[in-house]
């Protein structure tokens, strides 16, 4: 079974009932719902769309709410800026008009000056600044191109004063708990704050949404190993991550988020611009492939897809192409970099202290036995995630839950495959059913051994164990 999960960006390309079916039986594990377009009406009609196509499938296929987080743009003009003529830059309103360039961030001549850069449309219109006038900024054309209304801006090196959770994201985030979505991202992320905020949110509702903070600024970088503490994983967002820093540095970061994540225990998603080039074309660049099979390498928990997916030509081929080539990568060794996961409980282990040495010891011995699985029995996910975490190859984790709600968020995990079973109040029939379940849905011989990490009853009540145990006869 393939190991590294696959996410699918959901727009005009993709919203349909078949092709929504397609993607599923491709690959795709989870849904994404981009909330920098759409309206809350269809972004509802797609929930209904998965909730119903999962009522079909062995595994559900997760959603994904990803937040339009703070953000800046031009204006509602027409311009074209053509490479070394100069061009005056505003931001109040006022002095808006067909000779100056509106840019919607009301602190831009405060915080920028002569040497500055104002990038445009995704990177591809550069400004430097050459000098500040108060209500405005001289900037000369270093890029030129054509600016259609409501492009997106970049202002790299710069603190941008934006709050980091958006009067429009609290009403995104609202919609993220009236549709019960598995997991949130939130977009722009520049510290911790913004995640403790939104998780209180959540914990207020009752709510245990996970949370997955997008890294797409040099604060964001800056403050890393803070934010990676507090979310449940860490997307490598390159579209503007690749604008905001130096573009060298890109593939540095990526690596050192991998480690971060394999030292921490968190999830680990790249994203953007896998298959940019598979938008129009039935096949991918060597290039391509290449960057794919190096986020398989680093052990992601998933890939993603973005306009592939939601507006390209070829949806379903470009989730057929991530398959194959993870399918191939995940033969080899990965970065290993799981070698150093704090094995520690964290301060949120008020129970089952231990979990993560044994889901360690769990995993070493699946290896030496070389078992076809491991079977944990979870109410909440924890456990999986303890498996999940150690990033074994080869090896895929079942995880048996009686709540839907765990199946669904366990989705996005590395390796993890979630079967919904009634507990029973004796642990060990759990087991047994598990089993019984597993060998049947797995279609696997009787007599082979499966790891298994599950509660066990003894004089002190419940207590996490390791068994290896076989597979019934029918």
């Amino acid at each position: 079974m393939l190991h590294t999960k696959i996410i699918c960006t959901i727009g005009p390309a993709s919203d349909s009932p078949e092709v929504l079916e397609n993607l599923a039986d491709a690959g795709m594990n989870v849904a994404r719902l981009n909330f920098s377009h759409g309206t809350h009406d269809s972004h509802r009609n797609i929930v209904e769309k998965i909730r119903l196509l999962n009522t079909n499938r062995e595994f559900p296929v997760a959603i994904l709410l990803d937040t339009k987080g703070p953000e800046i743009r031009t204006g509602d003009q027409h311009m074209k800026l053509i490479t070394g003529t100069q061009v005056r830059v505003v931001s109040d309103p006022e002095l808006k008009d067909e000779r100056h360039l509106f840019v919607d961030y009301p602190h831009l001549t405060e915080q920028l000056g002569q040497g500055n850069h104002i990038l445009l449309d995704s990177g591809l219109v550069k400004l430097e600044i050459l000098e500040n006038h108060g209500d405005s900024l001289a900037c000369r054309v270093l890029d030129g191109g054509t600016i259609t209304p409501k492009r997106h801006v970049n202002l790299p090196g710069i603190s941008v004063k934006l709050p980091g959770i958006t009067l429009s994201d609290r009403k995104d985030l609202e919609f993220a708990l009236e549709e019960n979505v598995d997991v949130v991202a939130l977009s722009f992320l520049r510290n911790r704050d913004t995640v403790l905020e939104v998780r209180e949110m959540f914990r207020e509702r009752g709510e245990q949404i996970k949370l997955i903070a997008k890294i797409e600024n040099q604060e964001g970088v800056d403050n890393l190993e803070e934010i990676i503490q507090v979310t449940d994983g860490i997307m490598v967002a390159r579209g503007d991550l690749g604008i905001e820093i130096d573009m060298e540095e890109l593939p540095q970061i990526q690596r050192k988020i991998a480690y971060l994540c394999a030292k921490y225990g968190k999830r680990l998603i790249v994203a953007t611009q896998m298959l940019e080039s598979m938008m129009e074309n039935p096949v991918p660049t060597r290039a391509e492939i290449t960057d794919i099979a190096n986020a398989v390498f680093e052990q992601s928990d998933a890939i993603m897809l973005s306009g592939e997916t939601s507006t390209g030509k070829y949806p379903v081929r470009c989730v057929e192409t991530l398959v194959r080539i993870a399918r191939r990568t995940e033969v080899h060794p990965g970065v290993q970099f799981t070698e150093n996961l704090i094995q520690e409980d964290g301060p949120e282990e008020n129970q089952g202290k231990g979990r993560q040495m044994l889901a360690a010891a769990a995993t070493k011995i699946a290896r030496q036995l070389k078992v076809p699985g491991m079977l944990v029995i979870t109410r909440k996910g924890r456990g999986a995630t303890k498996m999940a975490n150690l990033r074994v190859r080869g090896i895929p984790i079942f995880a048996f839950t009686e709540s839907e709600k765990t199946i669904s968020t366990l989705m996005l995990l590395r390796g993890v495959y979630p079967y919904l079973l009634k507990f029973d109040e004796d642990p060990e029939l759990t087991i047994q059913n598990a089993l019984r379940l597993l060998k049947k849905k797995q279609d696997m011989p009787s007599g082979i051994s499966i790891v298994v990490v599950a509660d066990i009853m003894t004089g002190e009540g419940y207590v996490n164990c390791l068994q290896v145990r076989t597979l019934p006869e029918d």
